[in-house]
């Protein structure tokens, strides 16, 4: 199915030059065709993810091919469901060249044979933890999102001569509630994530908790995102704080989804093995 894989990363592309062309020229006919390129490729990708799925027995995240190829579905996959409830128009020119750089670098490393013992990947709790940390951490890219967008909208606001983004970005509170909501979700697919992650460490190791640097890190950004939900509820943070917030605990997100495999070893690593 590595046509369809193909075809998506072409709709995706096209998608995304719909969508900056929208920010720039503000056609609404720019941000439809955006939309249902990103939808068709979309389809194209998860009929590719369920051959792979049935072909395999299980979800293809055995290496980091496969792993990027999961997430960006989950990026488009998330981003279409917020639309329809928030319709935040500009985030298509985040959302959708993010998945597209996810699936252009799975194409760019090898796409190394499953392991002949393949059964700690044909799991009931691998399957669920990978829906919820996959998904929670789609929720809080599309958090880091919408950080930057406030961002550059309150520079905007703040500039004397209000020029090219505030005349194309929403409100300032609506950016910071569509925000705030994507926290609050991907924060709780994360702890679920973690949880299923821990039950499924006992099923396969033998041991909930091992200190494997994939799980201190997971912890770390677990952590942040709590301590940003605590400051909002508790303290009254908003707007600037959250939006910064939001930014850093992403880059904490990516560095344990990414970066811990390449530097620090532990048994994660052979799910995205290079």
């Amino acid at each position: 199915m590595e046509i369809f894989y193909i075809i998506t990363i072409v709709f995706y592309i096209l998608s995304t030059v719909s969508y900056v062309s929208y920010l720039f020229m503000q056609k609404n006919f720019m941000y439809h065709s955006g939309y249902y390129l990103l939808l068709t490729g979309f389809l194209f990708h998860t009929a590719a993810i369920v051959y792979d799925t049935i072909n395999l027995g299980y979800i293809p995240v055995h290496n980091l091919h496969g792993t990027l190829l999961f997430s960006g579905w989950a990026v488009a996959s998330v981003f279409l469901l917020l639309k329809y409830r928030f319709n935040l128009k500009i985030l298509g020119s985040y959302a959708s060249p993010l998945a597209t750089v996810a699936l252009i670098t799975a194409f760019m490393t090898p796409n190394t044979p499953p392991p002949e013992a393949d059964s700690i990947f044909k799991n009931a709790w691998l399957f669920i933890h990978i829906i919820t940390i996959f998904f929670g951490e789609a929720a809080l890219a599309m958090a880091c999102g919408t950080g930057i967008l406030y961002l550059v909208q309150e520079h905007a606001i703040k500039k004397k001569r209000r020029g090219f983004f505030f005349k194309r970005l929403p409100s300032l509170e609506r950016i910071d509630n569509t925000g705030y909501a994507c926290i609050v979700i991907g924060f709780s697919l994360l702890t679920l994530g973690l949880i299923t992650g821990m039950v499924y460490a006992k099923s396969v190791w033998n041991t909930f908790w091992s200190w494997d640097p994939k799980e201190i890190w997971s912890i770390v950004s677990w952590i942040v995102y709590a301590a940003l939900l605590h400051g909002r509820i508790s303290i009254g943070w908003r707007g600037r704080k959250a939006a910064f917030m939001a930014i850093i605990g992403f880059a904490v997100l990516m560095f344990t989804f990414i970066g811990v495999n390449f530097l620090l070893t532990g048994h994660h690593g052979q799910f995205t093995k290079y």
